[in-house]
């Protein structure tokens, strides 16, 4: 069964402390803390999307030794993209660049390069395609699956401390090292959803010129309906996947998982995420699970009745911005006050804590980083579970990937046995070490695209954007092609 065999970060070395944020805009730093996670990154000078992610593939075939001859895909996954054709093909450019650099051979010819856009989906999709190819016409080949971001916020808007930059890349083969991906048995759940989370190319109307040469990407988002979408979506992949399971209750499956990674915009949403998923189950198992939600209402002091009609209603969701105050309106009020009321049993430590937590703290010092928050998970779990000496082999794992707009994956794995070997090669830890805090001032320029504030961290061993075109003339023309540079090893 395929899966994956490698994993391998890039950040910018460019950090925002979340106390320090919290300073400047007079914001409740223990709230923040718990809610959204203590730093994040943000793309520095000569930095894009493209050279995030070719440095973390460059970091792949290093750490695992790949031979570039074996790679038959290398895809990328992401909603950071700025050019509007091409895209994991400029990354296997900037490998190839550093593979001549290092006497090594290129990335073979017949590498397939396709690019995979749904929002914080796309690499989760790359990584499906590339399982498949894998099992196909790709078997004795190797694929790379790169999930790298860019996530902006307005500056005072609720979206500004979960911002984030890196990249993510994934090593998968048919006899995989680290985690068994069982395709047959996953779950899919899409539903269009008009004003949850895009990013319309008119937002680059009329857009100022930046010293930094890049556009912002500042996303239109409706904060309250995109945390219930979320919710909807996962629940109904999850849903999707149990539907396939031959034995036992759909209930007693989150129960005995024994770690779960879902897409994390930040900290709190894939306990909010998991726990909602578990209320679905129990108020669509008629026999006991009904039951067993009526008794948590009671010690709530919750209608159960209304509870379950909210759970159950087909249609939480407006179709369409008629009535912009519909996007507003909480869709699940009744359940955010049940899962309040759970924080504090027994059953949050085992459902939650004990399933969770594995990675968890490290990713707290990532921000959102959209198609890599997923996979950077799995990648800070495995790290752990590695330096604690942890006995994984043939654990159950669920990795629940989500995309706003809206769709969500839900893929069962299995640690294979000997994990230890290619977990403890997984780079989480150095990839976010010697960070550079910035100043409220540095903060704000650069995220205007000022770089005077800014003095850059010398490349090392990575790719830099060298210059961009500018040529319009009729003979030639490169106006916003970005040329890039290996930088080798000082």
């Amino acid at each position: 069964m395929p899966g994956i065999s490698g994993l391998s970060l890039y950040v910018p070395a460019y950090r925002v402390q979340l106390q320090d944020w919290c300073d400047w805009n007079d914001q409740p730093w223990k709230k923040v803390q718990q809610v959204v996670g203590r730093s994040f990154r943000m793309r520095g000078p000569g930095q894009s999307v493209y050279t995030l992610a070719a440095n973390a593939v460059w970091r792949l075939i290093r750490d695992y030794d790949i031979d570039p001859a074996d790679i038959g895909m290398l895809a990328l996954g992401t909603e950071s993209s700025t050019d509007n054709s091409a895209g994991a093909v400029i990354v296997k450019g900037m490998i190839n660049e550093a593979l001549r650099a290092h006497g090594m051979p290129e990335i073979a010819r017949d590498c397939e390069v396709p690019e995979f856009k749904h929002a914080c989906l796309g690499g989760v999709y790359g990584a499906k395609a590339a399982l498949r190819y894998l099992a196909t016409d790709g078997a004795g080949r190797q694929a790379i699956v790169v999930s790298a971001d860019i996530a902006e916020y307005e500056l005072g808007g609720t979206g500004e401390p979960t911002q984030g930059a890196g990249a993510v890349a994934m090593l998968l083969e048919s006899d995989p090292r680290l985690l068994e991906v069982d395709l047959a048995g996953a779950g899919s759940d899409s539903s269009y959803r008009v004003a949850d989370f895009r990013k319309p190319f008119a937002r680059f109307r009329n857009q100022p010129q930046r010293d930094d040469g890049q556009v912002q990407d500042l996303p239109v988002f409706n904060g309250r309906y995109s945390t219930s979408c979320y919710i909807d979506a996962t629940h109904h992949a999850m849903a999707a996947m149990l539907r396939k399971r031959a034995t036992g209750r759909s209930i007693d499956y989150f129960h005995t998982v024994d770690a779960v990674f879902m897409h994390r915009p930040y900290q709190q949403m894939p306990p909010t995420g998991w726990v909602m998923a578990y209320l679905f189950a129990l108020a669509d198992d008629e026999e006991s699970g009904q039951n067993q939600l009526r008794a948590y209402c009671a010690d709530a002091g919750i209608d159960p009745s209304l509870l379950l009609a909210e759970l159950r209603n087909p249609a939480p969701f407006p179709t369409d911005a008629s009535d912009p105050s519909r996007f507003t309106v909480e869709a699940f009020p009744l359940s955010r006050r049940l899962r309040q009321h759970l924080r504090g049993t027994e059953l949050w430590t085992t459902l939650v804590q004990d399933k969770l937590t594995l990675g968890s703290e490290a990713m707290r010092d990532l921000g959102n980083v959209y198609t890599a928050a997923l996979p950077a998970w799995l990648a800070a779990g495995l790290q752990q579970a590695s330096a604690e000496g942890r006995d994984l082999a043939d654990q159950a794992w669920l990795a629940v990937g989500y995309g706003s707009g809206d769709g969500a994956e839900a893929l069962p794995m299995r640690v294979v046995p000997g994990w230890q070997k290619a977990a403890a090669l997984i780079n989480f830890d150095s990839a976010l070490a010697n960070p550079v805090d910035l100043t409220q001032a540095q903060y704000l320029a650069m995220h205007g695209g000022d770089l005077s504030e800014i003095t850059a961290v010398p490349a090392n061993d990575e790719f830099v954007i060298d210059h961009i075109g500018t040529a319009t003339g009729p003979d030639f023309s490169d106006e916003g092609i970005e040329y890039y540079r290996y930088v080798p090893l000082a």
